[in-house]
């Protein structure tokens, strides 16, 4: 159950992968960006999806931390350096994404840019995640 409103003009055509617009009322939880290296801040690959899948991950756990889980997401921003590689990864993307945020889809965007801070990085990832209040 989608704990959030998806925002979809009736005359669009249905968004895949993502929603236009999602409408939340909660607590609110922010992560800064956050790339595709574990815990103990090392790079275990240079594949894209395997670095995304990873900052998905991250985003989860960072999420934790405040009580929220990955169907609490409202909007991930992906900063890539390669919108190629991104393209060329899309299905080993999908199913990375289905295995850990599920079939949840909040608004998102996605920006190609130079570089990241980190060399290795390949991917950064934004996420804001809408606790919603409990019922009275």
């Amino acid at each position: 159950m989608n704990p959030h409103e998806v925002l979809h003009p009736a005359n669009w055509t249905p968004a895949r992968g993502y929603a236009n617009g999602i409408a939340a009322e909660g607590r609110m939880v922010f992560t800064g960006g956050l790339i595709g290296w574990m815990s103990d801040q090392r790079f275990e690959t240079d594949d894209f999806a395997a670095q995304a899948a990873q900052a998905l991950r991250n985003v989860v756990e960072v999420l934790a931390c405040a009580g929220a889980k990955p169907e609490h997401l409202v909007r991930l921003t992906w900063y890539v350096t390669d919108k190629q590689e991104y393209l060329g990864s899309l299905k080993a993307l999908g199913s990375a994404y289905r295995e850990i945020i599920g079939r949840h889809y909040p608004a998102m965007a996605l920006v190609q840019v130079v570089a990241l801070v980190e060399d290795r990085a390949k991917v950064e990832i934004e996420a804001t995640a809408v606790i919603p209040r409990e019922a009275p």
